[in-house]
């Protein structure tokens, strides 16, 4: 399993969908439908969304030889 950190390509808003798609192994578009249908249930999907947004560290973007 790959290492969770929001990745600097194909997030959409946060990029949290895109780094629990990587980490599971599924599509970002997958993880997001998901994200979406437990919205509709009671409970603190939003609010573990925000904290995971703030928690979850920026995957390193490629050093650049200067």
């Amino acid at each position: 399993m790959a290492a969770l950190a929001r990745p600097r390509d194909g997030r959409m808003i946060g990029g949290v969908c895109a780094a629990l798609a990587r980490r599971f192994g599924t599509s970002p578009t997958t993880m997001r439908v998901i994200f979406v249908l437990s919205c509709l249930l009671p409970g603190p999907q939003f609010l573990l969304y925000l904290a995971l947004w703030l928690l979850l560290p920026a995957e390193k973007s490629a050093s650049k030889a200067w």
